[in-house]
């Protein structure tokens, strides 16, 4: 069955309010460090499969000793494949559709509430270091500590030593631009080119083989900045009341996984450290996503989580005392504001632990990104999927890849846990009907609940470009 965006134009819904921002005080009340400190790292492009501890290639000895102190998640999700609208759903805890901030170089309505807002009241001191990515500043007021793109430790030490001395909590987000392309820090040499094992869904030619082994040790290079974020908690006597969270962010800019709905650009790897809370070595199958970040730290702080937030508090999950996460996750994928992407191409999608269905509101529309540019480019992603091209002349499997990612049909529909690579579309399969419709029907209501009209809001998308946004 084929939608035709006059239907999608037609599914009635409604931007949902914001709360009004709550005036941040200079200063935070004094309360006794016995509440915990949190530090939340975030990578940037990094597909979770390829960390060592998620069965990967990539050597990264300190995230795996912090999957071995906590607790690995293996099913978190988030609510879009690309930066901004990432970012913007962690701090928020909303969905990116109902703060405005759901294209890419997007910014929130002014009036919505993020972190700081919540946990400042609490008694915290809530800092950012590294990539922003996030507009206007009125709603994420952090203290930001570096002016890059990466953290700086530097400043970060600082920043943990104060907060120590004056006997303040902190929450502390180290936001990595690693391993984002161009792919040159760390050292390829550890990824001899040879020995490189390559996705499924990756054709098999020699700039495929250079690109990874740069990926892989930028990675490794991530790994790092992991283990000096620990070594910092571990120097000022911090550790035994930090909840510390690593995770994975987007997939890789390699080609069906960022900027896609698929599990490689949605899946993402997620390891909590929280001593004398969560099991040394546990991992824990539920389904979580990024939205659930705010209401876990608002509630492990003391706080009691607002309404209006999509995600739910994960502190039950780690502390042992629930089993089961979220029935549904949701996704989107807009390109506006992607480089050489089609000016309306959005892409919906719902997963529940064994499958995934996804909507794609304009098939007959050839989807491209970074990726697909053509030859003579200094995009490496390109220069990659231009080596596919090129071998898809004499090659059968490099032709079919290279036509699945430009040309998608209306409905997709995989059996996650058999398909992993979701490459066998059941959307048109009679056997799975029902499953398709109760997927589809969980997709319409979510869409209303967050104020997604559609095919109408991918036209509207330039509207929330970072551009617009009044100073």
């Amino acid at each position: 069955m084929k939608f035709a965006p006059a239907l999608i134009l037609a599914v009635s819904l409604s931007l949902l309010p914001s709360i009004s921002a709550a005036a941040a005080d200079s200063k935070p009340p004094v309360v006794s460090s016995s509440k915990p400190n949190f530090v939340f790292v975030l990578a940037d492009d990094l597909s979770h499969f390829d960390v060592g501890c998620y069965g990967g290639q990539a050597i990264t000895p300190r995230i795996d000793g912090l999957a071995e102190e906590g607790m690995r998640f293996t099913n978190c999700f988030q609510a879009a494949p690309t930066c901004s609208p990432t970012r913007h759903n962690i701090y928020t805890g909303q969905s990116p559709f109902k703060t405005g901030a759901y294209p890419n170089h997007t910014f929130a309505h002014g009036n919505t509430q993020s972190i700081v807002h919540y946990l400042k009241p609490l008694g915290y001191r809530i800092a950012l270091s590294g990539k922003g990515h996030i507009l206007p500043k009125s709603v994420f007021p952090f203290e930001y500590l570096s002016n890059g793109s990466n953290p700086d430790f530097e400043a970060v030490e600082a920043f943990i030593a104060g907060c120590r001395e004056s006997d303040t909590p902190f929450c502390l987000f180290l936001t990595s631009n690693e391993p984002h392309a161009p792919w040159n820090k760390g050292d390829p040499s550890q990824y001899p080119l040879d020995k490189i094992q390559l996705p499924f869904t990756f054709v098999d030619t020699p700039e495929t083989r250079d690109a990874m082994a740069r990926y892989l040790a930028e990675i490794t290079y991530f790994d790092g900045q992991v283990g000096q974020a620990l070594d910092l908690i571990d120097k000022y006597k911090v550790a035994d009341n930090t909840l510390f969270i690593a995770t994975t962010e987007q997939g890789s800019s390699l080609p069906f996984a960022k900027w896609t709905l698929y599990d490689a650009g949605l899946h993402t790897g997620f390891i909590v450290r929280w001593p004398g809370k969560v099991a040394s070595g546990s991992v824990n199958d539920a389904l979580i996503e990024y939205s659930d970040v705010v209401p876990t730290f608002v509630e492990a702080a003391g706080g009691k989580p607002a309404p209006i937030l999509d995600g739910q508090s994960l502190v039950p999950l780690l502390t042992g005392n629930a089993e089961q996460g979220k029935r549904y996750v949701f996704s989107e994928m807009t390109t506006r504001g992607i480089i050489n992407a089609p000016d309306h191409y959005g892409i919906r999608s719902v997963r529940s632990l064994k499958y995934k269905y996804i909507w794609n509101f304009t098939p007959e529309v050839k989807f491209e990104n970074v990726v697909t540019i053509p030859e003579d480019t200094k995009w490496g992603e390109a220069q990659v999927f231009n080596s596919w091209k090129r071998k898809a002349k004499t090659d059968p499997d490099a032709a079919e890849k290279v036509r699945r990612y430009h040309h998608r049909p209306s409905e997709e529909l995989y059996a996650v846990n058999d398909d992993y690579n979701e490459w066998n579309n059941l959307a048109d399969n009679p056997e799975y009907a029902a499953t398709k419709k109760e997927l589809r029907d969980a997709l319409l209501a979510w869409m209303e609940k967050v104020g997604d009209q559609g095919q109408q809001t991918e036209l509207d998308a330039d509207l929330r470009s970072a551009k617009n946004l009044k100073k």
